[in-house]
C-alpha cells in the first residue's frame, strides 16, 4: 500500500514505542532544500544550540512520552556535500532526543544491509522509502506481512554503527 499525505503522517508520528530509519543514500533531493544547501556550501551554518524546527519539537515530544526515534545512516568518505549539510542538522536532532548513528563503509564491507531505505515502527510496521538514483523520492510503501528481516537489518545496523557524536569527533568535524 502506498503511503502519502495524511496516511504517511499518521504512520510517521503515530507510533507508540519506537521508530527506526535506515538511510542508505549519499544525497536526497528534498523540495525546498536546494537554497539551504547552497547557503551551507557558501559557509552559512545553523546554530545547533538554538536551532528548532517542527522535527525537533516532535522529537522532544516523543522523548517526553517515552518513545524512541533512531536512525542509522550508511556513509562512505569523502562525504557528499549533501551529507555534510545533513550532518549540520544531526547535532540539534540528537540533542532533541533522536539517537543518530553512523555506519561508515569506507574501509569495510557492508555487514549485510540492503541498499534500501526503510522505517520500522513499534517492531511491527515497515515502510519502504523508494528513491531515484539522484535521491528524488518515488514513493513510500507499507510492507504487508513479515517484518523479521527488517528487524534483523535494524539490529545489524545499530550494532555495527557508532553514535553520531563519536563519529564526528573521530573524524575531527566538531
Amino acid at each position: 500500500m502506498l503511503l502519502d499525505g495524511e496516511d504517511w503522517q499518521r504512520v510517521l508520528h503515530g507510533f507508540s514505542r519506537s521508530a527506526f530509519r535506515l538511510e542508505t543514500l549519499p544525497a536526497y533531493k528534498v523540495a525546498g532544500e536546494a537554497e539551504e544547501i547552497e547557503d551551507f556550501l557558501n559557509g552559512n551554518r545553523i546554530d545547533p544550540v538554538t536551532y528548532t524546527s517542527g522535527w525537533t519539537e516532535r522529537l522532544l515530544a516523543h522523548r517526553a512520552a517515552g518513545r524512541t526515534v533512531q536512525r542509522v545512516h550508511l556513509v562512505t568518505r569523502p562525504l557528499s556535500d549533501y551529507l555534510r549539510y545533513e550532518f549540520m542538522y544531526y547535532e540539534p536532532h540528537a540533542k532533541a532526543g533522536e539517537d543518530i548513528r553512523i555506519l561508515d563503509l569506507t574501509d569495510r564491507a557492508n555487514p549485510g544491509l540492503p541498499d534500501q531505505d526503510f522505517w520500522t515502527f513499534d517492531d511491527s510496521t515497515v515502510v519502504l522509502m523508494n528513491y531515484e538514483p539522484d535521491g528524488t523520492q518515488i514513493d513510500r510503501v507499507l510492507v504487508a506481512g513479515e517484518t523479521d528481516q527488517y528487524l534483523e537489518w535494524q539490529r545489524i545496523a545499530v550494532a555495527e554503527s557508532v553514535p553520531f557524536a563519536d563519529y564526528v569527533k573521530a573524524h575531527g568535524w566538531q
